[in-house]
């Protein structure tokens, strides 16, 4: 097993020392949570996962916090920055939530950590999206992200599939926005630095629904296709590649193997049996409170996935780090919710996966599990943990200054011709 210590910037724990004021004008009213996930769209089934982990993290706390009910307003996007925005609006300006939790995918957390500016007045907590620049560039004071992201998810990735795979050269396939560009800068930061190529980088828009010209100019001379795809995407081009006689091995972004996918019906996913992939989680994690979590999941939604995937566990870490801060400061949101995120940032939360932390920038720093995808022996795939990176952080070890000198992850950076 990988054991790959990275350097964090995480501050030390330091105790919460305040004296809630004299007036309890709020105190019996209940507070206002807004949560926002993809409903609509190639990421339906990731939202309604979302949902299950936010939803978990309520009934932990029996649906109150320090003797406040917790009154929750939920809103749908479609994964376009666009829809995002105008739900994040209907549940503030609207709804009056006082913490909004959400969004899901990568280009709506830039729009709605952008909209955190304009709303000072609201505590904004991450779902799942995973963009790097949403926490690294003109961070919110008031958006927190104790999720790791997409760089963050594929540390680890390059160097098991150059040194334990032996894939030395590969072609790059993604969707077209900015999770996966922040997925692919995390494994060619690695990949590369070992002596692997990229061949060429493919990008498709989403909702792709034919891939046969993306297919048909794929390069021959490579080991294995690393895919940033996720949901009905993934599927509809693993079908397809198969039906053209597709043969090379995958290596997986996080989300073109995540539960979402391997609970998906239809023999096409048995091509992703060994499939490597990194990310926040493992489904055989042997961990007591993590087996507690898993079974728990299953317990309260038998009609969800087979384990509960890593929108789930996003969404579950988020609500249950502004859970755990609003009962430290005893339900007392105070003008400007100076103490709560004064919490938020000092909070070393016990998650199913280990503790995590935010930096100076209000983004997790956590471990990651690198994985393989394997079958359970009756039908079932699941991710099968082959190493874990610990306390890894935004810039991957790297001091910031130097890390950002290289840019933000963008379509064509890292660029191809430094990694050939």
């Amino acid at each position: 097993m990988i054991h790959k210590p990275l350097a964090t910037t995480a501050a030390s724990a330091l105790a919460l020392a305040m004296t809630i004021g004299t007036t309890t004008a709020h105190a019996d009213e209940p507070i206002r949570i807004g949560v926002l996930a993809t409903l609509e769209g190639v990421f339906a089934a990731s939202g309604q996962d979302g949902m299950r982990g936010f939803d978990m993290a309520v009934d932990r706390f029996d649906g109150e916090v320090a003797g406040r009910e917790i009154q929750v307003y939920r809103a749908s996007s479609d994964a376009s920055p666009d829809s995002a925005l105008s739900a994040a609006r209907r549940l503030v300006e609207n709804d009056e939530v006082d913490i909004l939790i959400g969004p899901l995918s990568g280009s709506e957390g830039i729009a709605v950590k952008n909209y955190a500016h304009e709303q000072p007045q609201v505590t904004f907590l991450n779902g799942s999206s995973a963009a790097q620049e949403t926490t690294l560039d003109n961070p919110a004071e008031n958006f927190f992200r104790f999720s790791t992201e997409g760089v963050q998810w594929q540390a680890g990735l390059g160097t098991y599939v150059y040194e334990e795979k032996g894939y030395e050269r590969v072609a790059i396939l993604a969707e077209d926005y900015s999770f996966p560009y922040a997925q692919i800068m995390g494994f060619m930061t690695e990949f590369c630095d070992l002596g692997g190529t990229v061949a060429e980088k493919m990008f498709v828009p989403l909702e792709t629904r034919d891939y046969s010209s993306v297919i048909a100019r794929m390069p021959q001379d490579i080991d294995a296709i690393y895919t940033v795809m996720g949901g009905s995407d993934i599927l509809n081009f693993l079908e397809q590649y198969q039906q053209m006689g597709g043969e090379a091995p995958l290596i997986g972004g996080s989300i073109a193997v995540d539960q979402t996918i391997l609970s998906a019906e239809g023999p096409d996913r048995d091509y992703l049996i060994g499939t490597p992939t990194s990310g926040p989680l493992a489904d055989d994690w042997d961990d007591p409170e993590f087996v507690a979590w898993q079974e728990r999941y299953q317990e309260m939604f038998p009609d969800g996935l087979g384990s509960p995937g890593l929108f789930a566990h996003a969404y579950y870490v988020n609500t249950l780090a502004a859970l755990t801060a609003l009962e430290e400061v005893g339900g007392e949101l105070g003008d400007g919710h100076e103490a709560l995120r004064d919490a938020l940032q000092n909070l070393e939360l016990d998650t199913p996966t280990g503790v995590v932390q935010v930096d100076h920038n209000r983004q997790a720093i956590a471990d990651i599990f690198i994985t393989e995808v394997s079958s359970d022996g009756e039908g079932g795939l699941y991710n099968r943990v082959v190493g874990v990176v610990e306390g890894v952080n935004q810039t991957l070890g790297f001091p910031e200054e130097e890390f950002l000198a290289n840019g933000f992850a963008a379509r064509d950076n890292p660029p191809v011709e430094e990694c050939q």
